[in-house]
C-alpha cells in the first residue's frame, strides 16, 4: 500500500477531489451547532483526505440565517465586540441588535471563530455563502442540500 499525498493540483474544480457544493438550512437549529458543522465542511474534516495545510473543503451556502435560534437569555445578554484601532475604541454589539440588522453577520462570526486563525481561514471563508432568507443565487452551481445530523 502506499501513502498518497493529496496536492493542490488535486483540489481545483473539475479533478478528482473537486469541491461540492453543500445547502444548509438553518431555520429554527441553534447558532453554535449549525456554525461547527459548517465549518467542519469547510475545513474538509468529513473527508478522508484531509489535511491541515490544505483547503480541501466544500463550499457551504446557508439559507433562511436570520431565522436561527439562540438558547437561553444570549438575544439579550451576548455580546459581539470589536476595536476600531483607536484608543477608547473598543465596540459591543448585543446579539439581538445584530440579528435584527444583520442576520448573516452572525453566523459569519459564529463559523470565522471556529476555524483556524492564520491565511487558510481567509480563503476557507470565501468559500462560505449565507443567506438571510430561503432563496439564493446559486442555483447553477447544482448545490446539494446537507441534512444536519440532528
Amino acid at each position: 500500500m502506499k501513502t498518497v499525498s493529496i496536492r493542490k493540483e488535486d483540489l481545483r474544480p473539475g479533478a478528482i477531489y473537486a469541491p461540492e457544493w453543500l445547502l444548509i438550512d438553518a431555520r429554527d437549529k441553534p447558532l453554535g451547532r449549525v456554525a461547527s458543522q459548517v465549518a467542519t465542511l469547510l475545513r474538509g474534516k468529513h473527508k478522508p483526505i484531509f489535511m491541515p495545510h490544505l483547503d480541501a473543503g466544500d463550499f457551504v451556502i446557508v439559507v433562511n440565517a436570520d431565522r436561527v435560534r439562540l438558547s437561553g437569555t444570549k438575544l439579550k445578554d451576548k455580546y459581539y465586540y470589536h476595536h476600531t484601532g483607536y484608543p477608547g475604541g473598543l465596540k459591543a454589539v448585543r446579539a439581538d441588535r445584530l440579528m435584527r440588522e444583520k442576520p448573516t453577520e452572525l453566523m459569519r462570526l459564529a463559523v470565522k471563530r471556529m476555524l483556524p486563525k492564520n491565511a487558510l481561514n481567509r480563503k476557507i471563508l470565501h468559500k462560505l455563502k449565507i443567506y438571510a432568507g430561503g432563496q439564493h443565487p446559486h442555483q447553477a452551481q447544482q448545490p446539494r442540500p446537507y441534512t444536519l445530523p440532528y
